[in-house]
């Protein structure tokens, strides 16, 4: 009990330790949500391009995770830890490069360029944050119980990050009207992105300077909440050395712990899961903003919309929590992500209605909530089915936690660039005030269709994962014993040592 007792987090550090999830969330919400029609709408770039800038960014972003993963495992023991110096030194730069996404350069040539590069290096900077905070949940306590109650407060506040992202970017760009051109002029016209193309050169792009003002200034909201965030994780929270059960500062095989990691069952059945359930809200994601303007007629409604499928996902979380406590994570999944099928069917099926749509958000952000919930809450199950399997091994928290979202971001990437593709191909007009029914067609695939068949066929394979409550329970109750086993081998030794002296 004594030791129990010590392992315990206060409130205050549990919130300090959720607090920094959310910038990450605030980030990658704005930019999941709102570059897609950026770059189209506001950039003004062609669809081509704007889908390789997307894929580009999210597969650099999916190879920097097991980069990042890799110097993290050869990083030495600090004053600070040994993941809170990657945090704090990444922090400002990545401010940096966020708010240059999000700015339209005075250029005529080398925009693409422009957003390829500081997309990439923001995607390698937050990693850098991103990374070593997630593994920092198996250096806070060795207790399970707390590593998921800790999961549980940053899961809440990392939603809450997602409603803040999605309420300061588009509350403030919605307060906007972006110039749309209609579409009448493209009738007969066979080239219609060449003609497109000609008309943007003699419209006056005078009338996008309040939209581009407007992404700026949500921008740099969101670059000061990053730095504060980081600020209150690094006061708040102590990265303790003893609760990875690290105990030398000798760097461990990256390549061998790597191979070792991969050879996991349990941890590749996880992913695979995981993966296609991922893609399908990444995709939802992705496409929703278009979804909303074009398909469903929604140009001045689609933040309000986004952001009732935020708050419902934040509210629900404590009801997820006590969900899996109560039947089970396992459960959890299949109860949980496929709540969002029928909404998904439902939304595209049904006429254009604003009320109905809100009722659909509301109801789609239950099972949002479950999707961030759950993976976050299973991969230290993983891990320490890992340590029993290999106690001898230390040190690849790092790889566990890098390597799922390694994949997770290159499948993204890749289902991105594609969509974005694909409505290059349908004859996505860009600035249109509306867009050919084979575009409005393509979206409704993209938001519904699509997602609904990864969704199934991500929990088909999460039928394979091995670890449910049972055998949590027992791989909780093994690694007590050999935490007493080592801490009873410690004390004989000291014993032994001060009878010698």
């Amino acid at each position: 009990r004594l030791q129990e007792s010590r392992e315990r987090l206060s409130v205050f550090s549990k919130l300090c330790y959720a607090v920094g999830g959310a910038p990450y969330q605030i980030t990658g919400c704005a930019l999941g949500f709102f570059l897609q029609i950026y770059l189209l709408d506001v950039a003004q770039l062609d669809p081509f391009y704007a889908s390789i800038i997307l894929f580009v960014g999210r597969a650099w972003d999916a190879i920097t995770d097991p980069m990042v993963g890799f110097f993290i495992s050869k990083s030495s023991w600090t004053c600070l830890g040994r993941l809170m110096p990657w945090i704090i030194f990444s922090t400002p730069f990545a401010v940096i490069s966020y708010i240059l996404i999000w700015f339209v350069p005075d250029i005529s040539r080398g925009q693409v360029m422009w957003y390829l590069v500081f997309y990439c290096i923001f995607q390698t900077l937050v990693t850098c944050f991103h990374v070593p905070y997630s593994a920092l949940t198996m250096f806070i306590s060795r207790e399970q119980s707390e590593r998921d109650s800790a999961t549980a407060y940053r899961m809440t506040v990392e939603v809450l990050g997602t409603v803040l992202g999605t309420a300061i970017q588009g509350q403030i760009v919605g307060k906007v009207d972006t110039p749309c051109i209609e579409s009448p002029l493209f009738i007969g016209v066979t080239n219609s992105s060449v003609a497109l193309e000609e008309l943007n050169m003699t419209h006056d792009t005078g009338l996008l300077t309040d939209t581009r003002n407007a992404y700026m200034i949500a921008a740099g909201v969101i670059g000061g909440l990053y730095i504060l965030c980081a600020l209150i994780l690094w006061a708040g929270v102590q990265e303790k050395r003893e609760s990875s059960e690290l105990q030398s500062d000798e760097p461990v095989s990256f390549f061998q712990g790597l191979k070792l990691v991969m050879n996991h069952g349990a941890y590749i059945k996880l992913i695979a899961g995981f993966l296609f359930t991922s893609l399908g809200f990444m995709l939802l994601e992705g496409n929703f903003a278009l979804f909303c303007t074009y398909t469903l007629g929604f140009r001045n409604e689609f933040q309000n919309i986004l952001l009732a499928i935020m708050l419902s996902a934040t509210l629900t979380i404590p009801f997820w929590q006590w969900f899996l406590t109560r039947f089970g994570k396992k459960t959890a999944v299949y109860v949980g992500i496929s709540s969002a099928i029928p909404f998904l069917i439902l939304v595209a099926v049904l006429d254009s209605n604003l009320i109905v749509t809100y009722i659909v958000a509301i109801a789609a952000g239950i099972s949002v909530a479950a999707a961030f919930l759950l993976p976050w809450s299973m991969l230290p199950d993983v891990v320490d089915d890992f340590k029993l399997q290999h106690p001898s091994s230390h040190g690849h928290e790092a790889i566990f936690f890098s390597f799922y979202v390694f994949f997770t971001k290159f499948t993204s990437g890749i289902s991105l660039g594609i969509s974005t593709l694909s409505l290059d191909f349908a004859g996505y007009q860009t600035r249109g005030c509306s867009q050919p029914s084979e575009v409005n067609f393509t979206l409704k695939m993209l938001v519904s269709a699509v997602p609904v068949v990864l969704i199934l066929l991500g929990l088909l394979l999460f039928k394979l994962y091995p670890i449910d409550e049972e055998k949590r329970r027992k791989n909780k109750k093994a690694l007590q014993d050999l935490r007493q086993e080592s801490n009873s081998s410690s004390e004989s030794d000291n014993t032994e040592l001060a009878s010698i002296v």
